[in-house]
This record gives C-alpha cells, sequence and structure tokens, in this order.
C-alpha cells in the first residue's frame, strides 16, 4: 500500500497566496470583503496545491446542526490533555455536556479550529465556547471575522470590541484569599503565578500587586509556566526563600504548583502553617491530598458551565432561560495549610 497524500489544508493555501487564513475562508464562502485581485490570487494558490473548500462543513453552517464547540483554551499549554490531578476541565466538559443536552444541544470538545491539525468541521457547530481565551486571541478572531455565535468564559485581555463574555471575577476572588491570608496573621503574601496571558493570570496579579501597594508592602511575584507542574512549585519556593525577606504566605494560581511550593517549603525545614501559610487558586487533587491539605478555591466549574451553557443556547435560539444564579469567582475552602 502507498501513504496517503496529506490533504492541503486552509493554512497552507494562505501560506501560499500570503494572506490570512480568514481571506481565504472568505474568498470560498462568499462572506466578507476580499478585493478581486487577492480572491483570485488565492483561488490560484488552492488550484495549485489541489486543495477543494470543505463543502460539507459549509452546508452544515447554513443549517442548525443542534452542537456546540467546546474549546478549553488551557488545556493546549499544559503537558497533556488529561493532566494529572486536575480535575477543574473535566469537571466543566462535564456539566457543559449535560447542561447543553437539557437544552436540546451536543456539545463536542474540539481543539482550537485555528490550528492546523484541528478538524475543519469544527466551525460547522452552532455556536463555541472558550474557556480563558488568550491575549489576542486568534479563535475569538476568527469567530468574529466569520459571524459565529460565542461565548468565552473569562475576557480576551486585549479585547474591548466584544461583549459575549462571561467576567469569572478573578480579581474578586483573589481579594477573599488575600485578607484570609491577612486575618490568619500573614504579614508578607507572596503570589505563584502562571505564563498564559489570560485574564485569570493577568487579572490575579493585578488585584495582589494592587494589595499589595495599600498595605505597604512590596510586591512579591515568582512566575512559572503551568506545564512545570509540581516542579515549577519548587523553584517557585526555592526563589521567592532564598530572598532575605521571605513571606510568611504564598497564593499559587494553580493547585500543582502550590503543592510543590508546600513540598519545598517542608524540605527547607519549615512548618505548614506555622512558619508559612498557603494557598492554591485552583482545587485540584494535589490541594486536598498533599500534607497538609491546601487551603484552595473550588471554582465550581459545574456551575460556570451551567450558566455558560444557558448564556449562549440562549443567544442562539432567541430565548431567555433563567440563567442559573449565584457568583462565579467560586469558593474559598479552608483546610489546614492556612490557620
Amino acid at each position: 500500500m502507498t501513504d496517503r497524500r496529506p490533504r492541503p489544508t486552509i493554512h497552507d493555501v494562505a501560506r501560499r497566496a500570503g494572506v490570512s487564513a480568514t481571506t481565504v475562508s472568505h474568498t470560498f464562502s462568499g462572506k466578507g470583503v476580499v478585493a478581486t485581485a487577492t480572491r483570485e490570487r488565492v483561488r490560484v494558490a488552492a488550484k495549485s496545491l489541489g486543495y477543494r473548500p470543505d463543502v460539507v462543513a459549509q452546508g452544515l453552517r447554513s443549517n442548525r446542526l443542534g452542537v456546540i464547540a467546546l474549546v478549553l483554551r488551557p488545556l493546549e499549554t499544559l503537558d497533556s490533555f488529561l493532566p494529572e490531578g486536575v480535575d477543574y476541565f473535566l469537571r466543566f466538559a462535564g456539566s457543559a455536556a449535560l447542561a447543553a443536552m437539557e437544552l436540546g444541544y451536543g456539545l463536542m470538545l474540539v481543539s482550537d479550529p485555528t490550528r492546523e491539525e484541528s478538524p475543519a468541521a469544527a466551525l460547522a457547530c452552532d455556536g463555541f465556547l472558550i474557556t480563558e481565551p488568550v491575549v489576542n486571541d486568534p479563535l475569538i478572531e476568527m469567530l468574529l471575522d466569520e459571524g459565529v455565535p460565542f461565548l468565552s468564559v473569562g475576557r480576551d485581555p486585549a479585547r474591548v470590541d466584544y461583549t459575549d463574555w462571561l467576567d469569572t471575577e478573578t480579581e474578586v476572588m483573589t481579594g477573599h484569599v488575600l485578607r484570609h491570608l491577612a486575618d490568619c496573621g500573614a504579614s508578607r503574601v507572596a503570589l505563584v503565578v502562571g505564563t498564559d496571558s489570560n485574564s485569570w493570570n493577568l487579572g490575579a496579579e493585578a488585584a495582589y500587586r494592587a494589595w499589595a501597594v495599600e498595605r505597604g508592602q512590596d510586591p512579591l511575584v515568582a512566575v512559572r509556566p503551568e506545564t512545570a507542574g509540581e516542579a515549577g512549585g519548587r523553584e517557585a519556593a526555592d526563589e521567592l526563600f532564598d530572598r532575605a525577606d521571605p513571606p510568611d504566605a504564598v497564593y499559587c494560581l494553580t493547585g500543582r504548583h502550590a503543592a510543590g511550593v508546600l513540598a519545598r517549603v517542608r524540605e527547607r525545614g519549615l512548618a505548614i502553617p506555622g512558619d508559612v501559610q498557603i494557598v492554591g487558586g485552583s482545587d485540584s487533587e494535589h490541594t486536598r491530598s498533599a500534607t497538609p491539605p491546601i487551603t484552595s478555591v473550588d471554582l465550581q466549574p459545574e456551575i460556570l458551565a451551567r450558566v455558560a451553557v444557558t448564556s449562549l443556547t440562549n443567544r442562539l435560539d432567541d430565548r431567555s432561560r433563567p440563567v442559573p444564579p449565584g457568583p462565579l469567582h467560586g469558593r474559598l475552602v479552608v483546610r489546614q495549610s492556612t490557620r
């Protein structure tokens, strides 16, 4: 048997024609405004590559498919689509699927359609849910250009030109955590954030820095990639506790970082919570099974998912179904890592 030749993609045509993937899409769908010369250049490039537009997806887009696409943006930067100990995404996806079913829709978990390896049929879905978009998120740009309804959980921090997003109140929750630590006697609090450029990291850091200035404390911020997991937390602990003026409390936005900080602090001979208090910004198996268990924020992804699905399907169906009530910033679960 001979190897099957890879099918050229919209991105291959875009590179050959020297245009964006959106321009290629508009050329074949008839949407948007594409100059005649550019449209011809795109068609020539497509012909030379043997590209054929996905007529199935185009046909489905003209009718109601009854499916919502879910893009879990943070998972695309982690080490696995099932990262060890992280249950937020599974809880969100499961609740979203059930909520969608109750409202007459199916849910399809997809990778970012702007990436070459993503199936083109994803764009046939009636609408998109996107969790924690990044700065200038290319998927949001594509969906806005294509006129595909969507809702993002968290806002693209660089965009002010869209309103279809849920405020997860990251700054509010950060304030709750910092006040809890202060009430427990902490006087010098540090923050460990990830490197993803989303509103979760950026909003929490901004709220922390403002809080530190109000208290007359120099901000102590350690930055580690989410992919570094517990090892990243250990590195962050060394950075913070090698200082001449180390913190007496640490707020880590991810559970894996929090578990790593706790382990390294104990290895350095410090007591938890006697010498150092620790809080995790996202409850997980790592925070629940640590010794001692780590005080954490339960982000309540089940509630977030139900609110997101109801809000999006209301828009798709032009309905006004009641949206589940309550705050979206999660709740603090106090355990033995704080006093």
